[in-house]
């Protein structure tokens, strides 16, 4: 489990945004930074701290990875054909955690993660507890039997602040088929995210 679970709130208090789009954000009342100084935070940024921002605030979105793996994303991103920003989106949406999100299993990343790492997910029938693991065009992602009666699991069904993207195919209530990599403008964020900026920071 993500070592950011009990603050994950922080990230955005520290973004200025609701990067994850839930109703109890506390950037909903209040948009700027954590501390007695926050209010006073808005001198102008460099390209660097663009870059950083933006680094920062697509790795928290994916549950607070460590830099070690998303850079390993980055570079395997960079080595294969295309826009690399756009192969960057397509590996982290590949990522079991977040397919298990995106299929509203789970109502945050974090417990996504948690779900995967308990071992309540299978993939093709066979179990799996690797967050990271990529999932492929065509696999099937399904909920273990356990899981299916989880109050995390109903919870996370019922949410009316995210649908399921095209690319995740639904089969019932406890399967869902991951159909295709997405592109960045199929990718439903609440907020903008700048891929380009992360590769900019990358490539420096």
């Amino acid at each position: 489990m993500s070592k950011r679970n009990s603050s994950k709130y922080k990230i955005d208090r520290r973004m200025g945004e609701n990067i994850w789009g839930r109703p109890k954000s506390p950037v909903n009342k209040r948009e700027y930074g954590p501390g007695q100084h926050g209010q006073r935070r808005k001198g102008k940024v460099s390209d660097f701290g663009l870059q950083l921002r933006a680094k920062q605030k697509l790795k928290g979105y994916y549950g607070e990875i460590t830099e070690k793996q998303f850079k390993k994303n980055y570079t395997e991103a960079s080595r294969m054909k295309g826009d690399t920003s756009q192969n960057l989106i397509g590996l982290l949406e590949q990522r079991l955690d977040m397919v298990v999100y995106r299929a509203k299993f789970a109502p945050t990343i974090f417990s996504a993660r948690q779900i995967v790492s308990h071992g309540h997910i299978r993939v093709n029938g066979v179990k799996c507890n690797i967050a990271s693991r990529k999932v492929k065009p065509g696999d099937v992602v399904s909920l273990g039997k356990k899981a299916q009666e989880m109050a995390l699991v109903i919870e996370a069904q019922g949410l009316a602040e995210r649908d399921i993207p095209d690319y995740v195919a639904p089969d019932g209530t406890d399967k869902i088929t991951f159909t295709r990599v997405p592109t960045l403008d199929e990718v439903p964020y609440p907020v903008k995210m700048e891929p380009n900026l992360v590769v900019e920071f990358y490539s420096r």
